[in-house]
């Protein structure tokens, strides 16, 4: 039963957000509020499993992503649709908030 949430890094990460919807969660290990929102992450991948997809970006790892998107503060979120950014959420959100980005794009 537990959807296992995509980590994505410098080298795949334009493939993976390019087509369709994907929420994109730049985190990192030490991020104590990254740890907070990671069940919602979960939750919200599992709901949305076959009509968007959520992915995990560690910063420390994918840093020429990070810089290029300007992922200054974490967690940041990003929302693609084909592969552009249409939403960006800095810091931690309830479910509810993150639910209805995911419907508003599908």
């Amino acid at each position: 039963m537990a959807n296992e949430i995509k980590h994505v890094n410098d080298e795949n990460f334009d493939s993976e957000v390019k087509q369709g919807v994907v929420l994109v969660d730049f985190y990192a290990d030490w991020c104590g509020p990254c740890r907070m929102i990671a069940p919602i992450i979960e939750k919200l991948a599992a709901k949305f499993q076959g009509k968007a997809s959520v992915v995990k970006l560690d910063i420390e790892a994918a840093q020429s992503t990070t810089a290029r998107y300007n992922v200054t503060s974490i967690p940041t979120l990003i929302l693609f649709v084909n592969g552009e950014e249409k939403e960006r959420i800095v810091g931690v959100r309830d479910e509810n908030t993150l639910d209805q980005l995911l419907q508003k794009s599908l």
